[in-house]
């Protein structure tokens, strides 16, 4: 007899903050490289219970994309409800966020560590209790900047800054693809 093995899961998440308003700013790095995937594979995202999400086969795996509609400082209440609602173990999940500490463009894929002071990621850590969970931070810091942290990435990202972001998020998918084909060992060698 020929038995067919359950399909695995992955739930890739990124960080931001739902409506018009957030939606260019520099916090909402997560949101943009999903709506960027989604964009690029043609598929679409629905509003559903805590977030929005699109379902994805790739390499015979099941992608579930998730854009929390909790706003950031509650990001750990949609990552749990779906973690648990679509039975997907821990090691196949991968958070992305911005990184104020980061140099603009650079990527940092970890398999655990603390928040770095980011409140979506404190939120998380909170809801699943633990920091063993594979995040991959996008860098936002620019060379100095005279505002506020909490200003500054809440600011929309600049004009002369759109074109440059677009085609650094292209690694980030890369990445985003590879830890899902290649695992996240495999990855962090390839890409940190």
């Amino acid at each position: 007899m020929n038995y067919l093995s359950p399909i695995e899961k992955f739930l890739i998440i990124g960080l931001g903050n739902p409506g018009y308003l957030y939606r260019k700013t520099r916090h909402n790095l997560g949101f943009m490289i999903l709506d960027k995937i989604s964009k690029k594979y043609r598929f679409s995202f629905s509003k559903k219970k805590l977030g929005f999400i699109s379902e994805f086969i790739y390499n015979d795996k099941l992608l579930f994309f998730l854009k929390p509609s909790t706003y950031m400082n509650r990001s750990g209440e949609a990552v749990k409800y779906w973690m648990i609602k679509e039975k997907i173990i821990l090691k196949n999940i991968l958070i992305i966020s911005d990184d104020i500490y980061l140099n603009f463009g650079s990527f940092r894929l970890r398999e655990k560590g603390g928040s770095g002071g980011h409140n979506g990621l404190k939120n998380i850590e909170i809801e699943i209790g633990t920091t063993h969970y594979a995040r991959l931070r996008f860098g936002i810091k620019k060379n100095h900047f005279d505002q506020k942290i909490d200003s500054y990435v809440l600011e929309n990202w600049k004009d002369e800054e759109i074109d440059d972001l677009f085609s650094k998020l292209d690694i980030g998918i890369k990445i985003i693809f590879s830890f899902v084909t290649n695992g996240l060992q495999k990855t962090m060698n390839l890409f940190n």
